[in-house]
């Protein structure tokens, strides 16, 4: 536990707060390194630039160790993506970002939030679980993995009001 806590003070305090452009190719890389199928710069540097899509950034010190990304529709929001760095999990970090994301979409009016989670992810499973997610539904053989095997998705949902 000492060295745990040691080790994150040295880091800083994990703050949650607005993504910007300039992140785009650390959300890129830290996409990378968490997905099969990573997204590209452009692709961040484009969702930065939308109105409808809310992206945190979470910092350790300096350094962005992982970020929150949803679209907005009317009153409800998709989270589309959320990552934390490898050497960093298992420490609550992800727990801490989605909490707060959740609650700056709440403030913008979202009362309910969906997303979509590889049915073998336990990580993400426990995670969403634990914040008050429910499973709604089931995809099929959604995620196509480079070695060609094809994954279910849970379709997860919860009410924010």
């Amino acid at each position: 536990m000492m060295r745990w806590f040691s080790e994150w003070w040295r880091g800083g305090t994990p703050v949650v707060e607005p993504a910007s452009a300039r992140d785009a190719l650390r959300l890129a890389q830290l996409h990378g390194q968490s997905f099969a199928h990573g997204w590209g710069e452009g692709e961040f540097e484009a969702m930065l630039g939308e109105r409808n899509t809310l992206v945190h950034r979470l910092r350790l010190g300096r350094k962005v160790i992982g970020f929150a990304v949803s679209r907005i529709g009317a009153d409800e929001a998709e989270i589309l993506s959320i990552a934390v760095d490898q050497a960093y999990r298992g420490r609550g970090l992800s727990r801490m970002l989605l909490m707060t994301h959740l609650g700056h979409l709440a403030g913008r009016g979202v009362r309910t939030i969906f997303l979509e989670v590889e049915e073998n992810n336990q990580p993400a499973r426990r995670l969403y679980d634990r914040t008050g997610f429910v499973v709604v539904g089931r995809r099929e053989r959604y995620y196509k993995q480079p070695n060609g095997e094809q994954l279910n998705a849970l379709l997860m949902r919860r009410d924010l009001s």
